[in-house]
């Protein structure tokens, strides 16, 4: 039964509950500041749970661990405070693990707060602007509550939840959550046009989030044929489809629809959105599976990155000591990639932070991504391809694409890194490095 006025939610979160609630843009807002408002009485027999997605409505604070605790996959946009006082546990997982995670129990669910579209005329909620794990969650979660959003697309894809399943429902009184405008300047543009030379007709992307990957689109728009297949799409999908060049016509699976897990983008996307069959909103058990990624066919996955060392490990986690990313589903897209026949991996970023390299000898954070699945790294000074190289081909390449000021450095430093490694390399690749 529909609700109005403010959420009450001491009559549906219990303490020691596991609270999840859809990410970005699929946030409730309603109820995830109601819980906010609320925590202390919710709170007051113990504490409550919070699952920490990506987070741009600025709701979850650090002075909020007084009654809530938090546990997350990554460290982001509004909620990156909450890494920075100490008071996120971070669990480092691959994305696609999240879905079993929560079926097998290894990540609890105990109330999930949906953001939905009006029902249809089955009288069916649709997921909304998220499927992601949200599906997996729906079927685990003891009690489901939902924020009815009349501004919300309706999307094709995703469960229908049938109202025995929602244990109460209140109207929206807060707008959509827009994601917030990637900074692109002339250093993204030219990474991204790097990588656009690379990108064939026909091919299929895959688009992570950050300024270099949302930058790709622009760069793309004289391409025929495209396709998507990615686990979120940003408002540069819709230059693309209105260009002609995102058609997904050439897709081998999925023929002439793109898959996504999220929409990350503000009113634009959406309205391109609505009631539009050749999207299709799909769970991460889909969007990340192997076989389907190792059957496209030329997919090209794109993903940021904070630094790179010199042998192609990425640190896509760690930046001046702070938790700010996550390891995500880069590596199950680069792999897909390298597996995909014509697929490439590849990862952008800009060659420099300030007066910092971001190519590096050490990483200065954890080993997101490993060597072993190193592709083509891309600065604005051009393309390194890592794939089926040694180490000493590596750092020379690598080298060549880091800032001018820092090569000179570099290449003195990476002696060192050679020698460590030099029984490994043999005495001819040392020499010739």
């Amino acid at each position: 039964m529909r609700q109005a006025g403010e959420p009450l939610l001491q009559d549906w979160i219990r303490p020691g509950d596991t609270v999840m609630w859809g990410q970005g843009t699929a946030e409730p807002l309603t109820l995830t500041q109601a819980l906010v408002a609320q925590r202390a009485s919710i709170a007051r027999h113990g504490r409550v749970r919070v699952w920490v997605g990506l987070g741009f409505g600025g709701t979850l604070q650090p002075e909020h661990a007084d009654c809530l605790d938090f546990v997350g996959y990554i460290s982001g946009a509004s909620q990156r405070g909450l890494a920075q006082a100490g008071v996120l546990d971070v669990l480092p997982v691959h994305y696609s693990q999240l879905p079993a995670m929560i079926r097998g129990g290894a990540l609890k669910v105990d109330v999930l707060m949906l953001q939905v579209p009006p029902p249809g005329a089955d009288g069916r909620y649709q997921l909304g602007l998220a499927h992601e794990y949200l599906g997996a969650a729906l079927e685990v979660a003891r009690t489901v509550l939902v924020e009815v959003h009349p501004d919300l697309p309706q999307l094709h894809g995703g469960p229908g939840i049938g109202p025995e399943r929602v244990a109460a429902c209140f109207e929206a009184r807060h707008p959509i959550v827009d994601a917030p405008a990637a900074r692109i300047g002339p250093v993204e543009q030219a990474i991204a046009a790097h990588i656009a030379a690379l990108v064939e007709d026909g091919a299929t992307l895959q688009l992570g989030i950050g300024a270099v990957p949302e930058a790709v689109p622009a760069a793309l728009l004289d391409r025929r044929d495209l396709g998507l297949h990615s686990g979120a799409a940003g408002d540069g999908i819709v230059a693309l489809a209105e260009s002609g060049a995102l058609t997904h016509a050439r897709k081998i699976v999925d023929k002439g629809v793109g898959v996504l897990g999220i929409l990350l983008g503000g009113r634009r996307l959406r309205e391109f959105a609505h009631r539009n069959t050749s999207l299709r909103l799909c769970g991460t058990e889909y969007t990340h599976d192997p076989e389907v990624l190792d059957a496209q066919e030329r997919l090209v996955a794109i993903n940021g990155a904070i630094e790179v060392d010199l042998t192609g490990q990425v640190n896509a986690e760690v930046a001046d000591g702070v938790y700010v990313g996550a390891v995500g589903g880069a590596v199950d897209f680069l792999r897909g990639a390298r597996r995909s026949r014509g697929g490439l991996p590849i990862v952008g970023l800009p060659a420099r932070a300030g007066a910092r390299s971001r190519i590096v000898l050490n990483l200065a954070g954890p080993v997101s991504t490993s060597r072993a699945d190193a592709g083509l790294i891309v600065t604005e000074y051009g393309v390194a391809d890592l794939r089926d190289q040694p180490l000493s081909v590596r750092v020379r390449r690598m080298i060549a694409i880091a800032a001018p000021e820092h090569r000179e450095a570099l290449e003195r430093e990476s002696y060192t890194l050679l020698a460590r490694a030099g029984a490994a390399l043999g005495p001819a690749a040392f020499r010739e490095a």
